[in-house]
Protein backbone atom coordinates (compact mmCIF):
# COMPACT_ATOMS: atom_id res chain seq x y z
CA UNK A 1 0.00 0.00 0.00
CA UNK A 2 1.36 3.33 -1.09
CA UNK A 3 -0.61 5.53 -2.98
CA UNK A 4 -4.22 7.69 -2.84
CA UNK A 5 -6.42 8.39 -5.47
CA UNK A 6 -7.69 12.01 -4.81
CA UNK A 7 -11.10 13.07 -6.66
CA UNK A 8 -12.75 15.76 -5.55
CA UNK A 9 -10.44 17.57 -2.95
CA UNK A 10 -10.84 20.09 0.05
CA UNK A 11 -9.58 22.15 2.47
CA UNK A 12 -9.23 22.70 6.05
CA UNK A 13 -7.49 20.40 8.87
CA UNK A 14 -8.94 16.68 8.93
CA UNK A 15 -11.16 15.59 10.94
CA UNK A 16 -10.74 12.29 12.74
CA UNK A 17 -12.93 10.11 11.07
CA UNK A 18 -12.52 6.23 10.81
CA UNK A 19 -11.06 4.79 7.57
CA UNK A 20 -14.03 5.55 5.19
CA UNK A 21 -13.06 5.03 1.64
CA UNK A 22 -15.99 7.43 0.77
CA UNK A 23 -16.35 10.55 3.11
CA UNK A 24 -20.15 12.03 2.43
CA UNK A 25 -21.53 15.16 4.28
CA UNK A 26 -24.66 16.31 4.22
CA UNK A 27 -25.44 14.39 1.06
CA UNK A 28 -22.27 16.23 -1.06
CA UNK A 29 -19.47 14.63 -1.99
CA UNK A 30 -16.65 15.38 -0.22
CA UNK A 31 -13.47 13.04 -1.45
CA UNK A 32 -12.81 10.16 -2.52
CA UNK A 33 -9.73 7.70 -1.36
CA UNK A 34 -8.52 4.67 -3.19
CA UNK A 35 -5.53 3.13 -1.12
CA UNK A 36 -3.24 0.89 -3.29
CA UNK A 37 0.33 1.54 -4.09
CA UNK A 38 0.26 4.74 -6.28
CA UNK A 39 -1.79 5.74 -9.42
CA UNK A 40 -1.83 7.44 -12.63
CA UNK A 41 -4.59 9.24 -14.73
CA UNK A 42 -6.09 8.66 -18.12
CA UNK A 43 -3.90 8.34 -21.07
CA UNK A 44 -1.58 11.61 -21.96
CA UNK A 45 1.47 12.71 -24.30
CA UNK A 46 4.08 14.13 -21.73
CA UNK A 47 7.11 12.84 -22.57
CA UNK A 48 9.85 12.30 -19.67
CA UNK A 49 12.89 15.15 -19.45
CA UNK A 50 15.81 13.92 -20.60
CA UNK A 51 17.88 15.26 -16.99
CA UNK A 52 17.14 14.80 -13.56
CA UNK A 53 19.65 16.84 -12.00
CA UNK A 54 19.52 20.35 -10.49
CA UNK A 55 19.59 22.91 -13.71
CA UNK A 56 20.72 26.35 -12.26
CA UNK A 57 20.10 29.20 -15.27
CA UNK A 58 20.88 32.57 -14.56
CA UNK A 59 18.25 34.70 -13.24
CA UNK A 60 17.48 38.17 -14.74
CA UNK A 61 19.36 40.85 -13.21
CA UNK A 62 17.58 42.98 -10.91
CA UNK A 63 16.23 46.62 -12.98
CA UNK A 64 16.36 45.01 -16.31
CA UNK A 65 14.48 47.19 -18.21
CA UNK A 66 10.65 45.59 -19.31
CA UNK A 67 10.12 44.40 -22.76
CA UNK A 68 9.30 47.38 -25.51
CA UNK A 69 7.62 44.50 -27.80
CA UNK A 70 3.81 45.35 -28.64
CA UNK A 71 1.47 43.03 -26.57
CA UNK A 72 0.20 40.32 -28.57
CA UNK A 73 -3.46 40.34 -29.22
CA UNK A 74 -5.14 37.43 -27.41
CA UNK A 75 -8.17 35.71 -29.46
CA UNK A 76 -11.38 36.04 -28.03
CA UNK A 77 -11.73 32.31 -26.47
CA UNK A 78 -14.43 30.04 -27.85
CA UNK A 79 -17.53 29.44 -25.21
CA UNK A 80 -17.60 25.98 -25.38
CA UNK A 81 -13.46 25.32 -24.41
CA UNK A 82 -12.84 22.85 -21.44
CA UNK A 83 -11.63 23.80 -17.98
CA UNK A 84 -8.71 22.27 -16.15
CA UNK A 85 -10.19 20.51 -13.03
CA UNK A 86 -8.64 17.52 -11.37
CA UNK A 87 -8.57 15.10 -14.40
CA UNK A 88 -6.57 15.36 -16.92
CA UNK A 89 -5.20 18.93 -18.65
CA UNK A 90 -6.34 19.16 -22.17
CA UNK A 91 -3.36 18.86 -24.51
CA UNK A 92 -1.62 21.30 -26.86
CA UNK A 93 0.03 23.37 -23.96
CA UNK A 94 3.99 23.43 -24.26
CA UNK A 95 6.33 21.97 -22.22
CA UNK A 96 8.17 23.63 -19.20
CA UNK A 97 11.28 25.11 -20.51
CA UNK A 98 13.49 24.48 -17.61
CA UNK A 99 11.40 21.89 -15.47
CA UNK A 100 14.52 21.01 -13.41
CA UNK A 101 15.56 24.87 -12.53
CA UNK A 102 16.36 24.63 -8.63
CA UNK A 103 15.96 28.70 -8.80
CA UNK A 104 12.43 29.20 -6.91
CA UNK A 105 8.84 30.21 -8.68
CA UNK A 106 8.34 33.03 -5.80
CA UNK A 107 5.62 34.61 -7.42
CA UNK A 108 1.74 32.80 -7.99
CA UNK A 109 -1.16 33.64 -10.40
CA UNK A 110 -4.90 33.39 -8.83
CA UNK A 111 -7.53 33.89 -11.27
CA UNK A 112 -10.38 36.07 -9.98
CA UNK A 113 -12.95 34.75 -12.19
CA UNK A 114 -12.55 32.37 -15.14
CA UNK A 115 -9.44 33.41 -17.75
CA UNK A 116 -8.66 31.69 -20.99
CA UNK A 117 -5.05 29.91 -21.08
CA UNK A 118 -3.45 29.97 -24.60
CA UNK A 119 -0.77 27.87 -26.10
CA UNK A 120 1.30 30.88 -26.78
CA UNK A 121 1.28 34.25 -26.27
CA UNK A 122 -1.01 35.59 -29.22
CA UNK A 123 -1.80 31.91 -29.88
CA UNK A 124 -4.73 29.55 -29.46
CA UNK A 125 -6.84 29.49 -26.37
CA UNK A 126 -6.82 26.10 -25.20
CA UNK A 127 -8.95 25.55 -21.94
CA UNK A 128 -10.25 27.83 -19.51
CA UNK A 129 -8.52 28.28 -15.70
CA UNK A 130 -11.08 28.47 -13.31
CA UNK A 131 -10.80 30.23 -9.18
CA UNK A 132 -11.21 26.95 -7.81
CA UNK A 133 -10.72 23.29 -8.70
CA UNK A 134 -13.30 21.35 -6.82
CA UNK A 135 -13.88 24.15 -4.64
CA UNK A 136 -10.39 24.61 -3.41
CA UNK A 137 -8.59 28.05 -4.58
CA UNK A 138 -6.21 27.68 -6.78
CA UNK A 139 -2.47 29.32 -6.99
CA UNK A 140 -0.53 28.72 -10.04
CA UNK A 141 3.08 29.32 -9.96
CA UNK A 142 4.60 31.89 -12.14
CA UNK A 143 6.84 30.31 -14.77
CA UNK A 144 8.06 33.39 -17.22
CA UNK A 145 6.40 36.26 -18.72
CA UNK A 146 6.73 37.78 -22.52
CA UNK A 147 5.43 41.22 -23.75
CA UNK A 148 2.45 41.72 -21.29
CA UNK A 149 1.65 37.64 -21.04
CA UNK A 150 2.27 35.25 -18.29
CA UNK A 151 3.53 31.63 -18.13
CA UNK A 152 2.13 29.18 -15.20
CA UNK A 153 2.49 25.59 -14.13
CA UNK A 154 -0.50 24.30 -15.50
CA UNK A 155 -2.84 22.25 -12.94
CA UNK A 156 -3.08 18.27 -13.47
CA UNK A 157 -0.40 17.69 -15.90
CA UNK A 158 3.64 17.68 -15.56
CA UNK A 159 6.14 19.99 -17.09
CA UNK A 160 3.71 21.79 -18.93
CA UNK A 161 3.16 25.56 -18.44
CA UNK A 162 0.22 27.57 -20.18
CA UNK A 163 0.14 31.30 -21.28
CA UNK A 164 -2.19 33.69 -19.33
CA UNK A 165 -2.78 37.30 -21.12
CA UNK A 166 -3.95 40.42 -18.81
CA UNK A 167 -7.26 40.21 -17.33
CA UNK A 168 -8.91 39.20 -14.32
CA UNK A 169 -5.85 37.48 -11.82
CA UNK A 170 -4.34 38.58 -9.33
CA UNK A 171 -0.69 37.54 -8.26
CA UNK A 172 0.59 36.18 -4.35
CA UNK A 173 4.38 35.79 -3.29
CA UNK A 174 5.53 32.41 -3.42
CA UNK A 175 8.34 31.82 -0.20
CA UNK A 176 8.82 28.33 0.03
CA UNK A 177 10.41 25.48 -2.26
CA UNK A 178 10.16 22.09 -1.54
CA UNK A 179 13.01 19.32 -3.41
CA UNK A 180 12.30 15.76 -3.41
CA UNK A 181 15.51 13.81 -4.19
CA UNK A 182 14.55 10.59 -5.42
CA UNK A 183 18.20 8.67 -5.00
CA UNK A 184 18.68 9.91 -1.85
CA UNK A 185 15.42 9.21 -0.71
CA UNK A 186 15.04 12.86 0.59
CA UNK A 187 12.80 16.32 1.05
CA UNK A 188 14.47 19.43 1.38
CA UNK A 189 12.47 22.56 2.46
CA UNK A 190 13.55 25.91 1.61
CA UNK A 191 11.85 28.94 3.04
CA UNK A 192 13.38 32.32 1.04
CA UNK A 193 15.89 30.05 -0.42
CA UNK A 194 17.76 29.23 3.46
CA UNK A 195 17.44 25.34 3.64
CA UNK A 196 15.03 25.24 7.22
CA UNK A 197 14.54 21.06 7.13
CA UNK A 198 14.82 17.98 5.86
CA UNK A 199 13.19 14.52 6.16
CA UNK A 200 13.96 10.82 4.37
CA UNK A 201 10.92 10.08 1.98
CA UNK A 202 9.99 6.87 -0.31
CA UNK A 203 8.97 7.67 -3.44
CA UNK A 204 7.76 5.62 -6.58
CA UNK A 205 9.32 2.10 -7.75
CA UNK A 206 10.64 2.29 -10.73
CA UNK A 207 7.50 0.67 -12.84
CA UNK A 208 5.70 3.57 -11.16
CA UNK A 209 7.94 6.71 -10.91
CA UNK A 210 7.40 9.73 -8.94
CA UNK A 211 7.35 11.78 -11.77
CA UNK A 212 10.29 14.24 -12.26
CA UNK A 213 10.51 18.27 -12.56
CA UNK A 214 8.78 21.08 -10.90
CA UNK A 215 4.83 20.90 -10.03
CA UNK A 216 3.04 22.69 -6.74
CA UNK A 217 0.41 22.08 -4.33
CA UNK A 218 -2.59 22.50 -5.53
CA UNK A 219 -4.89 21.69 -2.29
CA UNK A 220 -4.88 19.60 0.90
CA UNK A 221 -7.23 16.54 1.27
CA UNK A 222 -8.78 15.05 4.11
CA UNK A 223 -7.87 10.93 4.15
CA UNK A 224 -8.44 9.95 7.32
CA UNK A 225 -7.37 6.49 8.51
CA UNK A 226 -4.27 4.81 10.01
CA UNK A 227 -2.59 4.46 6.72
CA UNK A 228 -2.64 7.97 6.36
CA UNK A 229 -1.30 8.69 10.03
CA UNK A 230 -4.86 10.35 10.18
CA UNK A 231 -3.18 13.32 9.25
CA UNK A 232 -4.28 15.73 5.97
CA UNK A 233 -2.39 14.96 2.48
CA UNK A 234 -1.47 17.36 -0.49
CA UNK A 235 -2.43 17.22 -3.39
CA UNK A 236 0.10 18.04 -6.12
CA UNK A 237 -0.44 19.81 -9.94
CA UNK A 238 1.59 16.48 -11.21
CA UNK A 239 -0.30 12.94 -11.84
CA UNK A 240 1.77 9.56 -12.80
CA UNK A 241 3.84 9.68 -16.11
CA UNK A 242 2.08 6.14 -16.92
CA UNK A 243 -0.91 5.89 -17.28
CA UNK A 244 -1.33 2.13 -17.49
CA UNK A 245 0.97 1.02 -14.49
CA UNK A 246 -1.18 1.02 -11.29
CA UNK A 247 -4.96 0.20 -11.52
CA UNK A 248 -7.60 1.24 -13.57
CA UNK A 249 -9.61 2.62 -10.84
CA UNK A 250 -6.97 5.04 -10.04
CA UNK A 251 -6.39 6.48 -13.58
CA UNK A 252 -7.04 10.17 -13.12
CA UNK A 253 -5.61 10.04 -9.87
CA UNK A 254 -3.16 12.56 -8.44
CA UNK A 255 0.79 12.49 -7.03
CA UNK A 256 0.29 13.46 -3.30
CA UNK A 257 2.88 13.93 -0.48
CA UNK A 258 1.31 11.98 2.34
CA UNK A 259 2.23 10.87 5.96
CA UNK A 260 2.82 7.03 6.25
CA UNK A 261 1.73 4.59 9.21
CA UNK A 262 5.14 2.81 9.28
CA UNK A 263 8.11 4.93 9.51
CA UNK A 264 10.26 2.00 9.04
CA UNK A 265 9.12 1.80 5.74
CA UNK A 266 10.42 5.72 4.54
CA UNK A 267 13.57 6.20 2.65
CA UNK A 268 12.67 2.99 -0.30
CA UNK A 269 11.60 3.50 -3.84
CA UNK A 270 7.72 1.73 -2.60
CA UNK A 271 4.47 3.53 -3.31
CA UNK A 272 2.67 4.27 -6.81
CA UNK A 273 4.58 7.76 -7.23
CA UNK A 274 3.49 9.57 -4.26
CA UNK A 275 5.82 11.10 -2.08
CA UNK A 276 5.51 9.55 1.65
CA UNK A 277 7.14 11.08 5.02
CA UNK A 278 7.35 11.12 8.77
CA UNK A 279 3.91 11.87 10.29
CA UNK A 280 5.69 14.83 12.28
CA UNK A 281 6.99 16.37 8.97
CA UNK A 282 3.93 15.95 7.27
CA UNK A 283 2.31 17.99 10.18
CA UNK A 284 4.81 20.79 9.86
CA UNK A 285 4.08 21.18 6.53
CA UNK A 286 0.60 21.20 6.51
CA UNK A 287 1.05 24.09 9.00
CA UNK A 288 3.45 25.57 7.01
CA UNK A 289 3.32 25.34 3.20
CA UNK A 290 -0.07 27.31 1.30
CA UNK A 291 -0.97 26.45 -2.35
CA UNK A 292 1.00 27.08 -4.55
CA UNK A 293 4.04 26.05 -2.99
CA UNK A 294 6.33 24.86 -5.36
CA UNK A 295 7.67 21.38 -5.19
CA UNK A 296 10.79 20.17 -7.19
CA UNK A 297 11.57 16.28 -7.77
CA UNK A 298 15.13 15.74 -8.97
CA UNK A 299 17.34 12.73 -8.83
CA UNK A 300 20.53 14.61 -7.09
CA UNK A 301 20.95 17.49 -5.35
CA UNK A 302 23.49 18.84 -3.76
CA UNK A 303 21.44 20.96 -1.03
CA UNK A 304 23.36 23.51 -0.48
CA UNK A 305 22.23 26.11 2.58
CA UNK A 306 21.02 28.45 0.72
CA UNK A 307 19.89 29.03 -3.16
CA UNK A 308 20.27 31.66 -5.45
CA UNK A 309 17.12 33.08 -5.43
CA UNK A 310 14.40 33.54 -8.11
CA UNK A 311 15.32 37.59 -8.57
CA UNK A 312 12.85 39.26 -10.90
CA UNK A 313 10.27 36.52 -12.99
CA UNK A 314 12.35 36.41 -16.09
CA UNK A 315 10.90 38.20 -19.12
CA UNK A 316 11.98 36.18 -22.17
CA UNK A 317 12.13 37.49 -26.03
CA UNK A 318 9.49 36.43 -28.31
Amino acid sequence: MAFVRFNPIVSGRARRRAGAALVVLGGILVLTVVVVNDAPEPPRTVDRPRAAEQHLPTPVAPGTPPSTEPTPPAAPPPAHLPVVDYGPAPGGFPEDPTPMSTVRLGEGLRPIRRVAAYDAPGGRPRAFLAPAISGVPVTMPIVTRRTGWTAVLLPSANRTIAWVPPGPWSTVELRDLLVVVRQAHRLYWYRDDRLVRSWPVSVGTSATPTPLGRTFILGRSTLPGRVYADTEVFALGAVPDEPNSVPSGLRGAHIGLHAWYNARQLGRDNSNGCIRIARKAQELLLAEMSAGTELLVLDRFSAPERLPGPGPVPVVAR
